[in-house]
């Protein structure tokens, strides 16, 4: 019994050193495949790992050209030559190389080429976030993705990423590793290396740059063409400055009082150094492809822009815009915007988003996006933060009145009338002519641009209707609820961009069909092969005979001469052409909108800091630029008359321009204006608006008495 356990003893014992050999054995043979497999990889991806000298050779690409519509003119050439100018990393200053590192990667000296902290602080930021806001990848993983590799998320890439990083964190030195970096970096389009970039922007050797200049670049690093300082993100670009600099101060490397001063000092940037027509409309057309097909895709495929832009009505643009504003200036205007569209297929014919796009901000020590009268680098046109559109807007209210069954027969009273507290004070508009007309129609009122008629109407139609008519014809800027807004929208008190409105009076002029603003044709690449190609269908957001009946009024010089003159710079004599004017109550805007059949063009004058010009309405600020582009431009076109609007009768009396004659009463006392055709309402006073109309037709009957 005792020899039978003892074997079974030792029979376990063998079957247990069996087991950890096999474990052992499977482990050792394991670790060598992956050892091996891994020695297979890293062969692989670093057998073209090149020599430190590769990292500023100069880089090759196919310029990306921007044409106009006839493609014969070259606007601008994206990538023509790239500019390297490589310098040691002693003389590049501390401060840059400091700004750089905590902007890019605070832990660069400290961790071996990935940084797994920062991945995760991203990935968690990210999530906060809910967009990718941060990147993780350290200065080691940015100058092998720029130099070697593609931007494509693949595991392939993402793995030859990770091994080429930590190779070139053993063969080199982290300053090595900076110096490569700081001479290949992207600053946007072909500039290369802190050198050239410090050249480019601020015209000066990088051993020169200051302490402010250095956040400027340290900030562009991350998106160089969005937050170009020639583009509209200056003023971005400016607040991650300073926020660099505040970091810096939390890393140690400047003090809290020389990030002070340094935030303080103005940013003088060197003139835009790039050979462009139409620069503003290029621009627009740049921040498109970047965004559609990245900047690798536009370098390398040798594109073919042809764009919207007709070259001949662009150069009478810039010369109306000069020359009008050279008349302006006494006005103490000093800026100005055209943007012209063909409304029957969307295109952008003409943008000039500034009187100069190479001039110099007004006054010269001004700073931009904050106190200069005039920005000649900002594109009005399109710029995010849009401009009060006064009576301009006022065809989107009547379009809205005229779809609900009021006719331009409507009558509505023009009395001095307190529409009760808006904003914590009396809500009393005023006609731009201080007068009182008494019974007007809405031809009448939209014709002359009368204000107490038009904030009747917006109350009658409803402010909520009202923006949706307007953002289905292309305003993009009334976001707000309509409260907020309330009964001055429709003399401006909301914003807008001079494309969007310009777009949206396309509707007028096509009949009723919207196209949003087009700017590119055709693209070609390398081969010829057409890879993007305009193919936009109008649809239909207004009826035609709503769109004839803004045409006709707006169309009418007879109508418009009470408030305008027979020969306003609203009227041709050969030409039926509509148009509107609008200047916003406290003169900080002033526009003239109009169209044919065959065009539309958008004018807008005023200070880019909002300053406010002397009390001159848009058709005398405006009016000019416009009526001298159009004059020129109608010749291209043959002539089209607006379609003639049928007749409207209805079974309101007040509908159809018919008032009592013994004792006549404001159009609250005949009409609910939630059912302007249904039964007169039994107790007018129940809308809240009636007193207050009432009272002020009353008081002009007294005061008018035959």
């Amino acid at each position: 019994m005792a020899q039978r356990k003892y074997y079974r003893k030792i029979y376990q014992i063998n079957k247990r050193k069996k087991r950890v050999v096999f474990i052992f054995k499977f482990f050792v043979f394991s670790f060598l495949f992956f050892a091996s497999c891994f020695l297979f990889l890293f062969i692989y991806f670093t057998k073209d790992l090149p020599i430190p000298e590769k990292f500023t050779e100069r880089i090759t690409t196919h310029p990306t050209r921007i044409y106009d519509r006839s493609g014969k003119v070259l606007l601008y050439e994206m990538y023509n030559e790239v500019k390297v100018t490589p310098v040691p990393l002693e003389i590049i200053p501390k401060h840059l190389i400091n700004a750089i590192i905590t902007a890019e990667d605070a832990n660069f000296y400290h961790h071996i080429g990935i940084d797994f902290k920062a991945i995760l602080r991203a990935i968690l930021f990210d999530l906060k976030l809910k967009a990718p806001v941060q990147g993780g990848s350290t200065i080691s993983q940015q100058l092998i993705r720029s130099s070697f590799l593609t931007r494509e998320k693949t595991l392939k890439r993402k793995i030859r990423e990770i091994i080429l990083t930590l190779e070139i964190e053993r063969r080199y030195s982290k300053d090595q590793i900076l110096e490569f970096y700081l001479n290949q970096v992207s600053f946007g389009s072909n500039i290369y290396g802190v050198e050239q970039a410090s050249q480019t922007f601020f015209n000066k050797s990088v051993q020169d740059i200051t302490l402010e200049e250095s956040a400027v670049l340290a900030g562009l690093i991350r998106a160089p063409s969005y937050l170009s300082p020639y583009g509209e993100e200056q003023e971005k670009l400016l607040s991650i400055k300073n926020y660099i600099l505040d970091q810096m101060v939390k890393y140690n490397y400047i003090t809290q009082e020389e990030a002070d001063t340094a935030k303080q000092k103005k940013i003088n940037f060197s003139k835009n150094l790039y050979p462009i027509k139409a620069p503003h409309f290029v621009l627009f057309v740049k921040d498109y492809l970047i965004k559609k097909y990245g900047e690798n895709f536009l370098k390398q495929k040798g594109l073919k822009v042809y764009t919207s832009l007709d070259w001949e009505l662009q150069q009478i643009a810039e010369k109306a815009i000069k020359e009008g504003m050279k008349k302006n200036t006494k006005f103490h205007a000093y800026n100005a915007s055209l943007v012209a569209i063909d409304p029957n297929t969307g295109e952008i014919l003409a943008m000039v988003g500034s009187k100069d796009f190479f001039g110099k901000p007004y006054p010269e020590n001004c700073e931009p996006g904050k106190t200069c009268l005039f920005d000649p680098q900002v594109n009005i046109s399109i710029y995010k933060i849009g401009r009060q559109p006064g009576s301009a807007f006022k065809p989107f209210v009547y379009a809205t009145a005229f779809k609900k069954g009021y006719t331009p027969k409507t009558i509505l009273w023009d009395v001095e009338t307190n529409f009760g507290i808006y904003k914590t004070k009396q809500y009393i508009p005023k006609n731009y002519d201080k007068k009182f007309r008494g019974p007007v129609n809405l031809r009448q009122s939209l014709a002359q641009s009368i204000n107490v008629p038009s904030v009747k109407l917006l109350y009658l139609v409803g402010i909520r209707d009202a923006i949706k008519t307007a953002q289905q014809m292309g305003i993009t800027t009334l976001n707000q609820p309509s409260s907020f807004y309330g009964l001055s929208l429709v003399l401006g008190g909301g914003e807008v961009r001079l494309l969007d409105i310009t777009s949206a009076y396309g509707v007028f002029a096509s009949g009723g069909l919207k196209i949003p603003p087009v700017s590119v044709l055709k693209i070609k690449n390398l081969k010829g092969q057409i890879i993007e190609e305009n193919k936009k269908t109008p649809k239909r957001v207004l009826k035609t005979k709503i769109a004839n009946l803004i045409n006709d009024i707006l169309s009418d010089n007879q109508a418009r001469s009470p408030m305008f003159g027979k020969k306003s710079a609203l009227y041709f004599e050969r030409y039926q052409v509509a148009a509107k004017t609008g200047t916003t109550q406290d003169f900080k805007d002033a526009w003239t909108i109009g169209y044919t059949p065959s065009i539309v063009v958008g004018v807008w004058v005023g200070n880019n800091n909002n300053a406010p010009m002397q009390k001159k309405p848009g058709v005398i600020l405006a009016g000019p630029i416009w009526h001298s582009f159009m004059e020129k431009a109608l010749s291209k076109y043959p002539k089209k008359s607006f379609e003639k609007p049928k007749p409207i009768l209805t079974k309101k009396p007040i509908l159809n321009g018919e008032i009592e004659n013994s004792h006549p009463h404001c159009i609250l006392y005949y009409i609910k204006k939630e059912d302007p055709f249904g039964s007169p309402p039994k107790n007018p006073n129940n809308d809240p608006q009636y007193i207050l109309w009432e009272k002020g037709v009353q008081d002009w009957l007294s005061r008018n008495k035959q």
